[in-house]
């Protein structure tokens, strides 16, 4: 029987998937081992639970109601109407005397106006008391679902928000862990082992679970906070957007976990780190810029849903405004996941090729033709 031999270049290197998940089992556990990270996340999660339960309980710990003292025949319509505590005295001059004193906000007794009532203050005309006993006009809600303005405002600074700090957290961990390897040389040892483009996956995807765990707790505590409340805007207004937001960031997160892995390899020490991934950054910065100028603007949302680096954002607005076909959402979906490979395959080719190159920076350019 001949005997097989194995090749010198091939002798003790483990397999691209065995490799993979060795690479990414510790980055996942180096993380979580890491007791900044987990208090830091354990924060930020209390912290967002305690600005969801403040956003709907809050406004109403400090509306206090105003009291307004009056007589018998006027405590009825008055105690009927939110926002007023009544106190039903003798007469007119009780009222008077309970305003003059201060126990009563302002008072309300029979008067000889068209209104038939005269409001009693000490020296500011109580406006919001006056606006209640004023009679308004007939209203017809042409569109009582629309959104409020200012509600999908700050709903576009969420997404923003959530997109830009995890995008750069857990981007700026695998540029470092990157640079870190090479400038220490131990890259060159796992090369002796483990294939270049194992490493980058193991990189990829341990970060990408990581950011993708934070984000689902993230949804989850929003999701909590709302039920607890009992706010039907978070139970159900973005239920759907939330849910394509975690979908679309976990892919799109991917292509830049990959980018910023290619970016770090192309340097040879951690000072040359900010400007190997500062077009990174303008990239992350640009869609969180972006939702926040045209949060309402459904032509500006539809162009960028389209967008591989800003459909993670646009898409759950357009979903929470009600402006996107059924099929739009996967079809952005379809074109964030094919970039996504085109642009993993030419990161690794990027990595590969720069990882053991040390000195100045290396030039993208370069990179690909070496």
């Amino acid at each position: 029987m001949t005997a097989v031999h194995a090749s010198p270049n091939t002798r003790g290197r483990t397999g691209f998937w065995a490799a993979t998940g060795i690479v990414a089992q510790r980055e996942i556990l180096v993380r979580l081992r890491s007791k900044s990270f987990v208090i830091s996340t354990a924060i930020m999660l209390a912290l967002i639970l305690a600005a969801v339960i403040f956003s709907s309980v809050g406004p109403a710990l400090f509306d206090e109601d105003t009291r307004v003292a009056t007589v018998g025949s006027l405590a009825a319509t008055l105690e009927a109407m939110d926002g007023l505590a009544v106190d039903t005295l003798s007469g007119a001059d009780a009222v008077r005397q309970a305003v003059l004193d201060g126990t009563a906000d302002a008072g309300v007794v029979p008067g000889d106006g068209p209104s038939g009532l005269l409001v009693l203050a000490d020296r500011e005309a109580p406006s919001s008391l006056i606006q209640m006993l004023s009679v308004a006009p007939a209203l017809e809600l042409l569109d009582p679902n629309a959104p409020d303005p200012m509600l999908t405002y700050f709903i576009g600074i969420a997404f923003g928000i959530v997109f830009f700090s995890s995008a750069i957290t857990f981007g700026q961990t695998i540029a470092q862990s990157v640079v870190e390897e090479k400038q220490s040389r131990i890259v060159e040892i796992m090369l002796a082992t483990v294939p270049a483009r194992a490493i980058l996956a193991g990189k990829v995807i341990g970060n990408s679970v990581l950011a993708f765990g934070q984000i689902i707790l993230i949804a989850a505590v929003v999701l909590l906070g709302g039920a607890i409340t009992g706010s039907q805007l978070l139970l159900d207004g973005l239920g759907m957007p939330i849910v394509w937001f975690v979908v679309l960031f976990t892919v799109g997160f991917v292509m830049l976990a990959a980018l910023y892995a290619a970016a770090a390899a192309l340097v040879s020490r951690a000072e040359d780190l900010g400007t190997a991934t500062s077009p990174l950054m303008m990239l992350i910065m640009l869609p969180y810029i972006l939702v926040i100028f045209f949060n309402n603007n459904p032509v500006a949302l539809q162009v960028m849903s389209y967008v591989p680096f800003s459909a993670p954002v646009a898409v759950p607005m357009r979903v929470y405004l009600q402006t996107m076909e059924w099929w739009e959402p996967f079809l952005s979906l379809g074109i964030l996941a094919a970039f996504t490979v085109l642009v993993i395959v030419f990161a690794a080719k990027v990595y590969e090729r720069s990882l053991l190159k040390t000195g100045a920076m290396v030039k993208w350019r370069d990179a690909l033709k070496a």
